[in-house]
């Protein structure tokens, strides 16, 4: 196993607390619109991109006019639902872990299919802890393809081989597997491709990671 030189977090649902804010908004838009959509439905937006996910609920053929109107709807009930975040939000062991990657000298990186990433971590307190964010507003083919993770790699200096991602999505996973990364899966819906597995990051230490994936 070459040396570790990066960890690279998904945000949602990895870092902060935010599934169930999307959640509740995507919710909210179909409920107004009439489209069926449950939490079931949800998983399958896990990990994607604001756009990719509306295709996902109600199909192609919507017009740019309209599909505009309900992103920013569904953004705007977002941040309805986040509009009162604080550090309490931030997910079990996260910043316990951040910390010991810092201790170690360890580059940090976040790649998010969220529009939103960059402005939820600058609200959490977290924007300058890493070197690099990545996220949906990124000129780069969106997420479950490989490219954040690898722009966010190539940004730190480091191999795919040398750096480990941090998912809660099952597809994302499996894209990071694909373009060399060691791979940590959080959560129920992380199925069995990561290298680890975890509930969350309340009991794992950066030393146990390392000596497992070793």
């Amino acid at each position: 196993m070459p040396p570790i030189h990066a960890l690279i977090f998904d945000m949602d649902g990895v870092i902060v607390n935010s599934a169930e804010w999307h959640y509740q908004s995507w919710q909210r838009l179909a409920d107004e619109e009439g489209w069926p959509f449950d939490r079931r439905a949800n998983e399958a937006l896990r990990g994607r991109e604001r756009a990719e996910s509306l295709r996902l609920i109600v199909g192609d053929g919507l017009d740019k006019q309209r599909e505009a109107e309900y992103l920013e709807r569904k953004n705007r009930y977002f941040w309805e639902q986040a509009e009162h975040m604080s550090q309490g939000d931030i997910l079990p062991g996260v910043l316990a872990l951040l910390e010991q990657a810092r201790a170690r000298n360890l580059r940090l990186g976040v790649a998010s299919a969220s529009r939103n990433a960059s402005a939820v971590l600058r609200r959490l307190g977290l924007y300058d802890i890493f070197g690099v964010v990545a996220d949906g507003n990124m000129p780069l083919p969106p997420k479950p393809a490989p490219d954040l993770f690898l722009w966010v790699a190539h940004k730190l200096n480091v191999q795919p081989c040398q750096a480990i991602v941090f998912e809660d999505s099952q597809h994302n996973l499996e894209a990071a597997l694909q373009a060399g990364f060691w791979t940590v899966g959080l959560g129920e819906a992380c199925g069995s491709q990561a290298h680890l597995r975890y509930p969350d990051l309340s009991s794992v230490s950066l030393d146990d990671l390392l000596c497992a994936l070793a």
